[in-house]
Order: C-alpha cells, then sequence, then structure tokens
C-alpha cells in the first residue's frame, strides 16, 4: 500500500498513524499480529498508547530486524508533578472542584458533570506550590528509547487541567527534559480551545487534539476554526470511530487535509475486520490531499 510520508522535525512518518484499541487489552498476540500487518502494509511509524504495545513494538522490531519501525511513545506530565510533597493525582477531586468553581465556563460545567459535587478548591497558594521533579519524570522517561520511539506524545488530562490553572512553566521544564534525552515531544489536548493558546508557545513539534464531533467535549465548530487559524502543526486524533466513519474515509480525509489542513492523523482501530476496511478505504483515496498551511 501507498502511504503518503511527511517529516516532522526531520523525522520521516506516514501521514496516517493507527492506533490499535483492543476489546481484551490483556491479549498480547493479537496486539503484535495487528501491528505486524500494519508494518506490512507499509505503516512504518504506530501509535503506542500503553506499555503493551511499546513492548510489541520492541518485540515487532526484533521479528522484523526492521530498525526503522517506530513508534509515537506516551507520556503524562503528572509523572513528574507534585504537590506538598505528593503525586498530583492524590489532588484529583481537588484540582476539578478548583476547576469548575474557578476556571471553566459556566457553559461548560454540565457537559463536565450535570450535577457537580464540589469539594475542596486549591488556594492560588497550592496552586503556585505545584512542582516538577525532573528525577521522577526521568524514571517514567527510561522506558523509552530514542531510536525507537523518537517522537513522545505528552497526553492524559492532566495537560488540560495544569494549563488552565495557569502552570505553562510546568510544561516547559518536562519539555525540556524531554528534549534533553533525544526525543521530540508533541502536546496534546483533550480542551483544545480552552488549551491551544495557553499552549501555543511550547516548544513542541506538533499539537495533537481530537477532531471527531462525538469526541469533542465543547464545541466541535469552534474547534475546526482554531484548527484552521492555528499556525503550527496539528494532528488530529480518532477522526474515525468504528464501521460507519470507516465507510466514509474519503469524506473524512478531505475534511481533515484539505478544509483544516491537519499535518497528520492518529486513527484508532479495534479489530482487523475494522483494520481491514480502513485498508479499503485508503486504497480508494488516490492519494493524500498535499498539506500546505497558508
Amino acid at each position: 500500500m501507498r502511504v503518503p510520508l511527511i517529516f516532522l522535525e526531520g523525522k520521516k512518518i506516514p501521514r496516517l498513524l493507527f492506533s490499535i484499541s483492543l476489546k481484551n487489552p490483556k491479549d498480547h498476540q493479537h496486539l503484535l499480529y495487528l501491528m505486524r500487518r500494519l508494518y506490512e502494509e507499509g505503516f512504518s511509524c504506530l501509535d503506542l498508547p500503553t506499555p503493551h504495545h511499546l513492548q510489541r513494538l520492541k518485540e515487532l522490531r526484533e521479528l522484523t530486524e526492521d530498525e526503522s519501525l517506530i513508534g509515537f511513545g506516551h507520556i503524562g506530565i503528572e509523572n513528574g508533578v507534585f504537590l506538598l510533597g505528593k503525586p498530583i493525582e492524590q489532588f484529583e477531586s481537588k484540582i476539578v472542584s478548583t476547576l469548575i468553581k474557578n476556571f471553566l465556563p459556566p457553559q461548560w460545567m454540565k457537559k463536565l458533570s450535570p450535577s457537580p459535587k464540589l469539594g475542596e478548591v486549591l488556594t492560588q497558594r497550592e496552586i503556585d506550590r505545584i512542582t516538577f521533579d525532573p528525577s521522577r519524570f526521568d524514571e517514567a522517561l527510561s522506558s523509552f528509547h530514542p531510536k525507537e520511539t523518537p517522537f513522545l506524545l505528552m497526553d492524559g488530562i492532566y495537560n488540560d487541567w495544569l494549563l488552565t490553572l495557569g502552570r505553562v512553566d510546568l510544561f516547559q521544564d518536562s519539555i525540556s527534559k524531554i528534549r534533553q534525552k533525544g526525543f521530540i515531544p508533541i502536546f496534546s489536548a483533550q480542551w483544545p480551545t480552552l488549551v491551544l493558546p495557553k499552549a501555543k508557545p511550547l516548544e513542541v513539534a506538533a499539537y495533537a487534539i481530537p477532531i471527531h464531533p462525538k469526541k469533542s467535549l465543547f464545541d466541535f465548530d469552534q474547534t475546526c476554526e482554531m484548527v484552521k487559524k492555528f499556525d503550527k502543526p496539528i494532528i488530529g486524533l480518532k477522526p474515525f470511530m468504528g464501521k460507519r466513519d470507516l465507510k466514509k474515509l474519503k469524506t473524512t480525509f478531505s475534511f481533515l487535509f484539505s478544509e483544516l489542513k491537519v499535518y497528520l492523523t492518529i486513527g484508532e482501530v479495534s479489530s482487523e475486520f475494522e483494520m481491514k476496511m480502513a485498508f479499503k478505504g485508503i486504497t480508494e483515496i488516490p492519494s493524500f490531499i498535499p498539506f500546505q498551511r497558508t
């Protein structure tokens, strides 16, 4: 299969990546089988959302003896973020209450939590005392190697939460650490209309956001308008979900690459059947629309 390629910070990768989401995430052999199918179809870069995916990539590189096979590793900033010496995850309910009460537009609250039970909130002093621990973040980074996963996608809801709280410095520190280790960072956001403007100064290669009406937590049309005006590379996440979307890939790709001008996209499949549907849809498209951002 002819897979269009693009360059991202000098690395050549397919313009379409696949992320495999199995109903049984512990079926490691089936995961390896599907990843190999992608490789055999010409997809030389795979999305690796979990440690299981990362391990299967290592195995596939050994089986194929192909060192050009790479992946997008995933890492969460929460691995290196602490408050009062404790992991930031221990303050999750407090963070959510703070966001709903003090930071998010009122019209968003019903979508986040129709009947929010607000508890204690963080004081500004506590927000200011959230710290980044580089040594703990190094521990998370040690799972990856730049030759296998040259790209690290910083994902997770803590991206949105911490940026909304105004702590962009935490990301500057973590991104600096990622680059020091020889990786290329990509920033991911679930709340693009709120977070993307705050994340724009970050020294990352691209910004990954969900581009699908059902995955848009707030305003899909507003998200699309923002993408059109954003002057840095955008990666579209989960643009097709399930059999219905896979039947209209030509329309989806035209929207993504021609209208929104995204740089590349990461699509999700959950079975070999869906993968075959995606392959069939791709072969019906002469080529992806050439990237051009004006």
